[in-house]
């Protein structure tokens, strides 16, 4: 009775057994299914969330947010590749606080197991990232890190960066659901990163459109072309995020260029220094016509060491403004240190808008010749009809009061006549004088004060055995008159020959500057100085013509030594009356 007893006891429990074994067998599929439903939801929201982001920039941070979040990671990185190919210049980062990113050091450039996938664009999952043989270890100050997951983000065929994620939460390890869910994620956020970026060329391209069009339309409106400079440098710096923006423009019958605009960081250091054209960045973008760029200004040799030199400033660009043959200066844009370089993208339309500037300031000329030469025609007819009209009746009237003044017998009456047609005579010559200045044609103009300047230190040179620094601001050529501009020149002259016959130099800096009423020249040296006691017949005569103009000359000592001469004089009146 018991054995059997038993043994139905057994059959009954059996079947039991199997009944739980598939009911939990059940919970567990269950269970996974619910997981991977939520897994598929968790996928779909972060597709939708970063293909609604426009904002590259933004658009990379929440792709980076979304991959840590769909495979529970708690670093997560978005390395961007640079134009070469080869190193990250960018490097978006989840999980690590920004006092743990100043202790680590600077970004990560692609060396390593980060590099690994630069060389080799597949997903790459490790248990330990130690034991891999692209390990270099972790520089100091940078949390540990153990497995790794990491997937390349795809835009248009093109590799664009990198999803790396690190230390999956509780200890798990990255399996192949993860890799599957970040891989997806990946082909979302190539998409997303596409029309990202075509949403930016396209408002970039609308900024240039509306750049182009208000020079057009200050241009046309009669602003002359000094007056649009300081805008296409305003406008080219703030489309391309620069730091500095300047434009340079050549010096009439010299090989130079003159900064006449700078907006920015250092501005003051290089507002109206004059730039050989051999062997400088602006110099190469204005003979070879092209756009030339230097990845760090501060030590790019072909920056002058006139310039300054500061360690804010980074990447730079170069471009011409015009096209073929008729380049009309160079505009150039500085990056803060640390910048991204100017890539092919952002130059192109850079130099469509510089061609664009040349045009319009081409236009503006055209515009200005057309109202010339009706003024001129204007004054051609005044003066035809002065000499037709009213010479020839003047003429006639004073032959007709000559011959009546011989039959007036009265001395007082006769007297009178006379005295009027000798003022008769007097209103013809003021007339012709008038008619020959509204005829008369300068096609030859005389150079102005700047070119002039440029021309005197270039001919110093060779006696100095050196190139004198020159720095010019203001409008020299239209506010100093010609009689202020030759003082300006023989002193100038002279104090070059003095530092050459005396002074034992190596250096020599001009800086000439006006404000519109006092013209201000300042040559200074690193010589012996002046001797005392010696003659000073030079500096007396220097002293004289400014007197003479009604200004004056300082001499005095710089630090470190030299000789600083100062010479200012009003600006004089110029030939139109101001």
């Amino acid at each position: 009775m018991g054995s059997s007893e038993e043994a139905r006891e057994a059959r009954v429990r059996l079947p039991q057994l199997r009944l739980d074994e598939l009911l939990e067998e059940l919970q567990a599929r269950l269970d996974a299914a619910r997981g991977t439903r939520d897994r598929v939801h968790s996928l779909l929201e972060a597709v939708l969330s970063v293909g609604r982001e426009l904002d590259l920039e933004q658009a990379l941070h929440g792709i980076v947010e979304a991959a840590a979040a769909l495979v529970d990671a708690e670093y997560a990185a978005l390395g961007v590749i640079g134009p070469d190919g080869r190193r990250l210049s960018a490097f978006h980062t989840v999980g690590v606080s920004d006092e743990q990113i100043a202790r680590i050091g600077p970004y990560p450039e692609g060396h390593g197991i980060l590099g690994e996938l630069i060389r080799h664009p597949e997903p790459l999952r490790l248990t330990k990232l130690s034991e891999h043989p692209a390990s270099y270890g972790f520089p100091a100050n940078h949390p540990p890190m153990n497995s790794f997951l990491g997937v390349p983000i795809r835009v248009r065929d093109q590799i664009f960066g990198n999803l790396y994620l690190t230390e999956k939460r509780g200890g798990q390890q990255f399996d192949e659901d993860d890799e599957s869910v970040l891989s997806t994620l990946a082909v979302a956020a190539g998409v997303a990163i596409d029309n990202a970026r075509l949403y930016e060329e396209s408002r970039l391209r609308e900024r240039w459109l509306q750049a182009n069009a208000e020079i057009t339309h200050t241009l046309m409106s009669g602003t002359d072309q000094g007056g649009v400079l300081p805008l296409i440098a305003e406008r080219a710096g703030e489309i391309t995020v620069s730091a500095l923006s300047v434009v340079a423009m050549p010096v009439s019958g010299t090989d130079t260029l003159a900064v006449e605009i700078a907006v920015g960081r250092e501005a003051d250091g290089w507002r109206g220094v004059v730039l050989p054209v051999e062997g400088t960045l602006l110099g190469q973008a204005f003979v070879r016509r092209e756009p030339v760029s230097s990845p760090d200004v501060s030590r790019d040799s072909r920056v002058s060491a006139g310039l300054p030199r500061s360690d804010g400033l980074g990447p730079a660009v170069a471009v011409p403004i015009g096209s073929g043959d008729d380049v009309r200066g160079v505009v150039l844009l500085v990056r803060q240190s640390g910048g991204r370089e100017f890539s092919g993208k952002e130059i192109e339309p850079l130099q469509v808008f510089a061609a664009q500037a040349a045009v319009a300031m081409e236009l503006a000329e055209r515009r200005e010749d057309a109202e010339q030469i009706a003024l001129l025609e204007d004054r051609d007819r005044i003066a035809r009809d002065l000499h037709d009209l009213a010479i020839q009746r003047l003429f006639a009237t004073g032959m007709t009061l000559q011959s009546a003044g011989r039959f007036i017998r009265h001395e007082g009456a006769s007297d009178r006549v006379r005295r009027a047609v000798d003022d008769l005579d007097e209103t013809i010559k003021i007339i012709r004088s008038t008619i020959f200045g509204l005829r008369f044609r300068d096609d030859d103009p005389a150079p102005g004060l700047r070119s002039r300047a440029v021309r005197a230190v270039g001919e110093a040179a060779p006696l100095l055995g050196f190139a004198p620094g020159v720095r010019m601001e203001g409008l020299l050529d239209t506010h100093v008159s010609p009689e202020t501009a030759d003082h300006v020149l023989a002193v100038l002259s002279e104090s070059l020959t003095n530092i050459a016959r005396h002074a034992r130099a190596d250096r020599a800096d001009v800086v000439l500057e006006t404000d519109g009423r006092q013209v201000r020249l300042s040559v200074t040296d690193n010589g012996v100085g002046v001797p005392s006691g010696g003659r000073r017949s030079g500096l007396t005569n220097m002293a004289e013509r400014a007197r003479k103009l009604g200004g004056d000359m300082e001499l005095s000592s710089p630090e470190g030594g030299g000789t600083r001469i100062v010479w200012h004089a009003p600006v004089g009146q110029t030939p139109d009356g101001s």
